[in-house]
């Protein structure tokens, strides 16, 4: 995983396609085409919270998959540093929209926290997915909203799987 070339290292790479792939909407657009009318839930809390949820996903998925590689810290310091970037971006662009000023990485690292409290306060559980998604549907408004529990849910595990299988093809884990 050594720079060739004056190109990215392979480090580099992994870190900023992890990066690329958690702020991709297209599963974000197809799990809110999914969410039923009936959800007790706004859908403009689903539609905000789900890329957050991806993100913390793919940070978290990685860091987990790669506990025990040596690839795990450098992966990780580019695939933040690149999702600190970003939210600074997104912080700046909407500052300047709406006049208000949002730390949209300070919300991450909140989600981020509450996803690993939540975690903590159900280390029992099997399945990660099922503390994942009513965390997801209290983020969103309503932790007691099946569909909304299903939601995030479905993002955690897709995304985690998606990261694994990613992390597998570069032999990485």
């Amino acid at each position: 995983m050594e720079e060739q070339d004056g190109k990215k290292t392979a480090v580099e790479k992994a870190g900023e396609d992890l990066f690329n792939f958690a702020v991709d909407r297209e599963d974000v657009k197809e799990l809110m085409a999914q969410l039923p009318q009936s959800a007790e839930i706004e859908a403009t809390a689903v539609e905000y919270e789900l890329p957050l949820l991806k993100i913390i996903t793919v940070g978290w998925s990685a860091a987990y998959l790669m506990e025990n590689s040596r690839h795990k810290k450098p992966i990780m310091e580019v695939y933040w540093d690149a999702v600190r970037r970003f939210s600074q971006n997104l912080s700046e662009t909407t500052g300047l929209m709406t006049g208000q000023d949002i730390d949209y990485f300070e919300v991450v690292k909140q989600r981020f926290d509450s996803y690993l409290a939540a975690m903590d306060n159900n280390a029992q559980a099997s399945d990660p997915a099922a503390v994942m998604g009513p965390e997801f549907a209290r983020a969103c408004g309503n932790k007691d909203d099946v569909f909304t529990v299903l939601t995030g849910s479905r993002m955690f595990v897709g995304t985690l799987n998606c990261v694994r299988e990613y992390l597998k093809a570069f032999s990485i884990i």
